[in-house]
């Protein structure tokens, strides 16, 4: 369409789709200094729905080179969110390309105060994917692999006690970095997480085989321990980083023969289902985690059909 045949376009009300994007991105890197790649990914989003819309009028019959903006509904919108959808996008990208498509509409109704179509659309919610786990028996080959006798150095001593706390607590990763000696009951067998998730204290049993790898480590720290100092550290005495306990487990699961990639969470996760698999109840297992909702620690826990029918027979009294 040339520059004359554009202008009376506009002239006209209609809204030229490509033009208007192109506007849209210029006035977002000027007005909001978005780094160049937030503005890359709005334009080529928006430009992905224009594309649907032209596909789509093609379809209907419709001989058209553009897309009138004013003519965008919210059936449309929801029709291309459908689409992504049919052709297995993430549910990640189809809430990028909405929030896009929003924004988009948002400053269409700022600038030139056109209703936006897409302002009562919901974004789909987010796929709640669960960490893997470890069976009872990865979990065990996988400790007593972190405690052969011909590996006690420093780092390995530290290794295995990262491995036997994570497993025996379900701490988060970032809870058990953030331990320091003062924490830990010897005597209790306890450990205080301070100021966890939620801004809440909680007290957490500790195993045998935990307290011990702990104490081993103790005294082994190149870095003489102080009660105020961290628990989990480099041996040059500093605090670990989240990102290395990460590659802790990472090499201790590749030298067990452990083909389960497992997070620290996938740990905290195992904890939860072998505690719930061997009868600790739901309630006893929020409470050690400190999830706010008992519907987290649901969403946290493998039940086993055969578990679960156990349970039955046992409780209920007509079987």
């Amino acid at each position: 369409m040339g520059a004359r045949e554009t202008t009376e376009a506009r002239t006209m009300g209609v809204r030229l789709m490509e033009q208007e994007v192109e506007a849209f991105a210029a006035a977002l890197k000027k007005a909001s200094r978005a780094a160049d790649n937030t503005v890359t990914n709005y334009r080529r989003d928006l430009l992905g729905f224009r594309s649907f819309l032209l596909e789509r009028a093609a379809i209907l019959g419709k001989r058209v080179d553009e897309i009138d903006v004013t003519s965008i509904t919210a059936d449309h919108v929801r029709s291309y969110l459908a689409e992504l959808m049919k052709n297995k996008a993430a549910r990640a990208t189809v809430q990028r390309r909405l929030s896009a498509i929003k924004a988009f509409f948002r400053y269409r109704e700022t600038t030139m105060g056109a209703e936006s179509p897409a302002r009562t659309i919901r974004s789909p919610k987010n796929e709640r994917r669960l960490p893997s786990i470890l069976q009872e028996d990865e979990v065990r080959r996988l400790l007593e692999f972190s405690l052969a006798p011909d590996d006690w150095t420093p780092a390995s001593i530290r290794d295995r006690a990262i491995l036997e706390t994570l497993y025996s607590s379900g701490l988060r990763v970032g809870e058990l970095v953030g331990l320091n000696w003062r924490d830990i009951d010897e005597e209790l067998g306890m450990v205080m997480i301070r100021a966890g998730k939620g801004n809440k204290d909680r007290l957490v049993p500790l195993g045998e085989p935990a307290l011990d790898a702990l104490k081993k480590w103790k005294t082994a720290m190149p870095v003489a321990w102080e009660h105020d100092g961290p628990v989990i550290t480099n041996l040059r005495g500093g605090r670990l980083t989240t990102r290395s306990v990460e590659l802790i487990l990472q090499r201790r699961i590749e030298a067990a023969g452990i083909t389960a990639g497992v997070t620290p969470h996938g740990l905290r996760h195992s904890f939860a289902t072998h505690m719930l698999g061997n009868g600790a109840d739901l309630r006893s297992i929020q409470e050690m985690l400190g999830h706010a909702s008992l519907a987290t620690t649901q969403r946290y826990t493998h039940v086993s059909v055969n578990h679960l029918k156990e349970v039955y027979r046992r409780a209920f009294p007509r079987v």
